[in-house]
């Protein structure tokens, strides 16, 4: 069974929202969610989700309210934080650990954090059992590649085209997934542009497939009411999971 990844933005549009979401989740399928940490420049991100980013960050968000959800969301499902650096660098990753620890998180996604510069917290990591997900880019070369995966923990992030999530590019896979697998049984997950249209054609060759900006534009939609977010969403959410193990 191909597993399905699902990020949504923490506290948008509220707190006790985003715990029922996570939860509806839970129930819709999805084997891991990505708990988004608000930030001003989110780097890897698309229009949609920093839209939602700053809409978060806007409405009040403190690191406090990740906490406090992640406590209610984790027992329920697999979670995961996904943050960019700069708040792991001021607060220190031990912070985030001992964090994560008293909230039931298994482990961080952190887009720019290159592999040389996330080596040294890869101890702390294991030692917490904690995991740090690894990127691979299409542009990587297979030596590159080898270097990547020697460590990598729970699964290896296949980002699907050099550029930004939500843009929907597309690029033939199954040459850079041959090479994964060459040198690792750890699970390959695609993300970047997969939704209910893509996921089926995205999905092969992996193991899973990582979806965000799909499930953020249902967020974004200021025509439905919280109850609808969460059955529209819910909704895509059961389709992909369909789509990619057919």
């Amino acid at each position: 069974m191909k597993k399905l990844v699902a990020y949504i933005t923490t506290a948008y549009p509220s707190l006790d929202f985003t715990v029922d979401m996570a939860l509806a989740l839970a129930e819709a399928g999805v084997d891991t969610l990505e708990l988004g940490m608000p930030f001003s420049d989110p780097v890897a991100d698309g229009p949609v989700i920093e839209k939602a980013n700053l809409k978060a960050l806007q409405g009040g968000f403190k690191l406090e309210h990740l906490f406090e959800a992640s406590k209610q969301i984790a027992p329920h499902i697999d979670t995961l934080w996904m943050g960019y650096f700069n708040p792991f660098y001021h607060k220190g990753m031990e912070f985030f650990v001992e964090q994560a620890k008293k909230s039931g998180v298994n482990g961080f996604i952190i887009p720019d954090l290159p592999l040389e510069e996330a080596r040294p917290y890869k101890p702390m990591m294991q030692e917490a059992n904690l995991a740090l997900i690894d990127f691979i880019a299409p542009t990587d070369t297979k030596k590159r590649i080898k270097e990547i995966v020697t460590d990598a923990q729970k699964f290896i992030y296949l980002v699907a085209y050099a550029g930004i999530t939500g843009s929907g590019q597309s690029e033939d896979l199954q040459p850079i997934i041959t090479n994964i697998k060459e040198y690792t049984k750890t699970p390959v997950y695609v993300g970047f542009g997969v939704d209910e249209k893509t996921a089926k054609a995205k999905a092969v060759g992996v193991d899973g497939v990582i979806v965000g900006s799909a499930f953020v534009k249902v967020l974004l939609d200021e025509h439905l009411n919280n109850s609808q977010k969460i059955s529209n969403i819910s909704k895509i959410a059961k389709e992909i999971k369909e789509k990619i193990n057919e």
